[in-house]
């Protein structure tokens, strides 16, 4: 399937505790939401985009996406919201293969991401792919197969596996780098501090651009 043809979700289930609780993707940085920021970034990549968010949908009614819970009871954590995803676009979009994930509080995602990501998952023949900066893997943002969502499933509920990077290493794994200059594009904003400094690399961000 072509890049462009792939749907993202947000992963925007996180509590946010650092941060005295709440949505993170509702702060605010430059006069904008993270999550509004978010939108922009990979609308112009993906086919379409959803949000899985747990509780109250209605939160989220003014950015007009999808909202989908997690399908796994009682599992905190990016996997499930991952497998919520591969379920919903298995149910709504059965010709697609693989689906974006990102997460919810990162505010500067590459513009290439997408097809960054997919390049690499063709050329390694990989099933999975993720993003790394300086050194550092993001495996809450990658490519993942509709195809595994019933071994996923297995995973969380038979064998409580809850980091990603445990389950990814199971599959042929593509990793994509992106540079961490002049800001990394994968920061993000997990607490009052990083807000504050989301501030700065906003200006950035937007020189850049």
């Amino acid at each position: 399937m072509r890049a462009d043809a792939i749907p993202g979700v947000l992963l925007a289930g996180g509590l946010a505790r650092r941060m005295g609780g709440g949505d993170k993707p509702m702060r605010t940085i430059g006069g904008r939401t993270i999550l509004e920021r978010v939108i922009a970034r990979l609308r112009p990549q993906c086919s379409e985009l959803i949000l899985n968010a747990n509780g109250d949908p209605a939160r989220f009614a003014a950015f007009g996406l999808p909202v989908i819970a997690d399908t796994v009871a009682d599992f905190p954590g990016p996997l499930a919201g991952i497998l919520a995803a591969l379920d919903w676009v298995a149910a709504n979009r059965p010709d697609v293969a693989l689906v974006l994930s990102a997460a919810a509080d990162c505010p500067f995602l590459p513009r290439d991401l997408v097809a960054r990501l997919h390049q690499a998952l063709i050329e390694q023949n990989a099933q999975l792919a993720v993003a790394a900066s300086d050194g550092q893997s993001h495996p809450v943002i990658g490519l993942w197969s509709v195809a595994l969502r019933n071994e996923l499933r297995d995973a969380l509920v038979v064998e409580d596996v809850r980091k990603i990077d445990r389950w990814t290493a199971r599959y042929r794994l593509a990793t994509v780098n992106w540079p961490a200059t002049p800001l990394d594009p994968f920061f993000n904003a997990n607490t009052m501090d990083d807000i504050a400094e989301a501030e700065r690399l906003a200006a950035l961000d937007e020189a850049s651009g």
